[in-house]
């Protein structure tokens, strides 16, 4: 599923969705012309599963998209058995912090 070329203001990408535990959605951005945006691919995007009806899409870097805001792009939805109910560009939210891991004692 790929709309068509859209711009937009925001910092995060959300998606209201359901899939089951054995499927999932990716998401990429695409340029204007549809070539994929580096740091944006199917293969940057973890695969999303569950139900949620506001999921901030996350790629290796993280969910920020504020470097793209304002410019022409396409987005490419990747579903396996998995429903897209809607999506989103919302304001920034910087990506929760992962505690740190302990160190091992010696």
């Amino acid at each position: 599923m790929s709309p068509g070329p859209l711009v937009f203001q925001g910092g995060n990408l959300t998606i209201n969705f359901e899939s089951s535990a054995a499927a999932g959605i990716r998401v990429e951005l695409q340029e204007a012309d549809g070539k994929p945006i580096e740091g944006y691919t199917l293969d940057d995007c973890p695969e999303i599963f569950g139900d949620s009806i506001r999921h901030t899409v996350r790629w290796k870097r993280g969910g920020d998209v504020r470097s793209l805001k304002g410019r022409p792009v396409r987005l490419r939805f990747a579903l396996r058995d998995a429903d897209l109910y809607a999506f989103q560009f919302v304001p920034f939210q910087p990506d929760p912090v992962r505690p740190p891991r302990p160190k091992a004692v010696q």
